[in-house]
């Protein structure tokens, strides 16, 4: 029995030794990496030229980038994590720009706008965004075009200030008419921030295909700048705006939406059969009788892929709700 206790213990042993050993190299690892990350790569995004003006809202710079200068204004507002999104909106801004002004605005923690310790708020969003366009000289009535989390901010925007607001054209957007997500860990932001640190993030990043491509109207230039922005794009202005959503969804939906302002609501094929048709179509009896929807054969970002559907789609109802 003394010997069957003492192999186990030495077998326990050298259990929790080659735990340890195998714990250590992965914390060597680390700390290699984040030297390496830190010394290599924390300055690399200084590298690369804005591509439109910067503009300060709240005391912070913030990236305003535009083309075109139709008639109307239509301004692009970015989903929630989007690295760099005026290499993101390329091809679209391009092809709407040959009919309309086109403005991508970047908030700040994304992009070439810079971190804030202002609270991620409807009402906060609103604001930059207003004084981002006003500083920048574009003048509403503004097209409101979000995608995804940026539809919340956009209703709110509607809300408040309807007579800026000639119409919103949504691209896969959250819906204000339902709240059931519940916030991840935040442990699962930190380990994120970790991963990033040590340029765990970058090798990943480097095994997996962009999503975008030349052939969809990228240029090589916007496909590498985005993949350098991604590489940062986890801090703590983000985590912010993800722990405040359901709080921002909760407030707009306890407001009226103006049902003057004509809404086109254009659904990816994905989204629509991953949330079902309640989803949306709750969203749009909050919208009301001037809001329509068209689903289009996607991803969730319809817009690098999709764009001459979208512009048919916009034009077509443009033109409808102009008559």
């Amino acid at each position: 029995m003394d010997k069957i206790n003492k192999v186990k213990t030495k077998i326990g042993k050298k259990i929790i030794k080659g735990l340890a050993i195998f714990l250590g190299i992965i914390v060597c690892l680390n700390i290699i990496g984040f030297a390496v990350n830190k010394t290599l790569f924390s300055n690399e995004l200084e590298s690369v030229a804005p591509y439109g003006q910067i503009v300060e809202a709240n005391e912070q710079k913030m990236h305003v980038y535009s083309m075109g200068d139709g008639e109307k204004t239509m301004v692009l507002l970015p989903g929630f994590g989007v690295a760099l999104p005026s290499a993101d909106f390329g091809p679209l801004m391009r092809e709407l720009s040959k009919e309309y002004t086109v403005v991508c605005i970047e908030y700040f923690g994304i992009g070439f706008s810079g971190q804030t310790d202002t609270p991620r708020t409807n009402e906060n969003y609103t604001a930059e965004i207003r004084t981002a366009l006003s500083l920048a000289g574009f003048k509403a009535p503004y097209v409101l075009i979000p995608h995804s989390a940026s539809g919340i901010y956009s209703e709110y925007y509607a809300a408040k200030y309807p007579e800026e607001v000639s119409a919103i054209i949504m691209l896969d957007t959250t819906s204000t008419a339902k709240t059931e997500a519940q916030n991840p860990p935040k442990f699962l932001y930190g380990l994120g921030k970790l991963q990033q640190a040590c340029g765990l993030t970058r090798i990943a990043a480097g095994l997996t295909e962009p999503s975008q491509k030349v052939g969809n109207g990228y240029t090589e230039k916007e496909i590498n700048d985005y993949k350098l922005f991604a590489n940062h794009v986890l801090n703590d202005t983000i985590i912010d705006q993800s722990y405040r959503m359901l709080d921002n969804i909760n407030e707009v939906n306890a407001i009226a939406f103006p049902q003057e302002i004509p809404v086109l609501k254009l659904i990816s094929s994905e989204t629509d059969k991953k949330v079902g048709a309640e989803y949306q179509t709750n969203h749009l009896n909050r919208l009301g009788a001037k809001a329509e929807s068209r689903i289009i054969d996607g991803s969730h970002f319809i817009y690098q892929t999709n764009v001459t559907d979208i512009c048919d789609a916009i034009s077509t109802f443009l033109e409808k709700i102009n008559r």
